[in-house]
């Protein structure tokens, strides 16, 4: 004779709902913590003191694993304060904006120096693309040269550019 009592009924199960929340917790946490996951779901359910109220043990199994998810990600979450050391150069009184504006104006003075100084076909390429924003084929177009020929006048104005920057600051 069989005893169906709630313990037996569970234990017949418990290789097959074992290996069901193994596969539920390697897709959702990884192979490393999906056993031990397991073991802390079979922990709460025989701790709770339910087994013999329990209707349906999978869905009851499935609601304690889904609960500890919610729990070990409010857990990461309270963990997961960063905290920054004081770094004098970076956390330093900002700058007056005025300081900005006088800065900003003496980079634009020289950025328009840089450009006068360029040659004429260099410059007519690098204000037709940085200012115009026209692409490399719609200059050569329009300035009856080859798309390499653009490329050219682009990395000369450049490296012309980084050249008079690099003295300057």
């Amino acid at each position: 004779m069989t005893v169906h009592t709630p313990v037996a009924t569970f234990q017949a199960m418990l290789p097959a709902e074992h290996a069901r929340l193994l596969r539920y917790f390697n897709r959702r946490v990884g192979r490393d913590a999906a056993p031990d996951m397991v073991q802390e779901v079979f922990a709460r359910m025989f701790g709770s003191g339910t087994l013999d109220r329990i209707d349906n043990p999978p869905a009851y199994l499935t609601r304690i694993a889904r609960n500890l998810l919610i729990d070990r990600e409010r857990q990461q979450r309270r963990d997961c304060t960063v905290f920054f050391p004081l770094d004098e150069n970076r956390d330093a009184a900002s700058r007056a904006e005025q300081t900005w504006r006088i800065e900003a104006a003496d980079l634009l003075r020289l950025c328009r120096q840089i450009v006068r100084a360029m040659p004429p076909k260099t410059r007519r390429v690098f204000v037709m693309h940085r200012l115009r924003r026209m692409t490399y084929k719609q200059i050569a177009e329009q300035v009856g040269i080859s798309i390499a020929t653009v490329e050219y006048h682009m990395m000369r104005a450049l490296a012309l550019c980084r050249a008079a920057l690099a003295e300057q600051w």
